[in-house]
């Protein structure tokens, strides 16, 4: 099924490929979008749905000194967020807090909380500790896995324990498991790398290639979704890997992000460079086990598994994000910095 946008847009000042849920933030639906500017000052923009779900609204827009190429909001403070950024010769990282009265002021500063400044390779990314307030971080880099212990108040963040990936693999992306807090997945050119944080050793690994993002189903345990440039979807049983458990055709052109519904048993959405969202459904469970599945909410099983495809982008869609606090929403950025938010509603039933 294909069908133009039927949500809520919102502009971004320049090309963008970075946004986030704002899960912290329990009594709104906010993100966090960040734009990658080679020339002008960039910008992080606070985007809260209205109540009525009609109007995105900016509810702070801060100037940020480089290119963003990876923003992740924290989990338990709503007001501190990461990012990965370039300066055209180099990259950096850092951690971010909004100012507290940042709505009264004219123009709000966005204060560094710490600089993770130990790498030397190029950063890829920066990662939360899954659940609950903690104070660990992890950042990848080309070439290493840090792990870090961010401490707020004192305004710095001291490497824990670092580990090279090994002089074959470049390492370009990652996920913490949900279910297992010692658990990193990274990505790199020919293979999904599994470590242990506690020994920073490798564990084991899936051999796959060209990976753009990874996700884990928060709700089932051992279960990672990864997105590849030409081949699609592919779903993983990480206790049995050799075959992925379910493939999905993905996009046209390359499959770019996907992400795992927070709530929705199989629910998932995937980007791509065709200037498409894809919605798909595909539980991994038994017919028995996804109808058993416990709370109120459940999905009206399909035969096809691609539920519906958003085609109203007019440029490659790097950036998906559901909501955490209502799991039937989520917004996308493709590069021309559009954001769009929509509704899943009509795809779910009530039991």
């Amino acid at each position: 099924m294909q069908a133009g946008s039927s949500g809520v847009g919102y502009g971004l000042k320049y090309q963008a490929r970075c946004i986030s849920d704002v899960k912290a933030d329990t009594d709104h639906t906010s993100f966090l979008a960040g734009t990658l500017s080679l020339r002008e000052e960039n910008e992080v923009h606070l985007i809260r749905l209205s109540a009525d779900g009609t109007e995105l609204i900016c509810e702070g827009l801060f100037s940020h000194p480089n290119e963003i190429w990876d923003l992740r909001s924290c989990p338990f403070d709503q007001r501190i967020f990461t990012t990965v950024y370039s300066t055209g010769e180099s990259y950096g990282a850092a951690v971010w807090q909004i100012p507290e009265l940042y709505g009264q002021l004219n123009s709000p500063q966005l204060e560094r909380v710490a600089l993770l400044d130990a790498h030397v390779s190029k950063i890829k990314c920066v990662l939360w500790w899954p659940s609950g307030r903690n104070d660990k971080l992890v950042s990848i880099d080309e070439e290493n896995l840090f792990l870090w212990s961010l401490d707020s108040s004192k305004k710095a963040a001291q490497v824990q324990s670092k580990e090279s990936a090994g002089t074959m693999h470049y390492l370009s992306g990652g996920a913490w498991d949900p279910h297992d807090v010692n658990s990193i997945a990274a990505t790199c050119e020919s293979s999904v790398q599994f470590w242990d944080l506690r020994t920073m050793t490798k564990t084991s690994s899936i051999d796959v290639s060209h990976v753009r993002t990874i996700d884990y189903d928060t709700k089932k345990d051992h279960i990672l979704v990864t997105a590849e440039d030409e081949t699609g979807i592919h779903i993983w049983d990480l206790r049995k890997t050799k075959v992925p458990i379910r493939e999905l055709p993905g996009h046209t052109h390359w499959t770019w992000a996907v992400a795992c519904n927070p709530e929705y048993d199989g629910l998932i959405l995937s980007g791509g460079t065709d200037s498409a969202v894809n919605l798909w459904l595909a539980p991994t469970g038994s017919r028995d086990e996804i109808t058993s599945d416990s709370g109120q909410n459940s999905l009206t099983l399909k035969v096809d598994p691609l539920v519906n495809s958003y085609t109203d982008y007019e440029d490659s869609v790097y950036g998906l994000a559901w909501s955490s606090r209502e799991p039937w929403i989520f917004a996308s950025l493709s590069y021309d910095g559009r954001v769009v938010v929509e509704s899943v509603k009509p795809y779910l039933s009530r039991k």
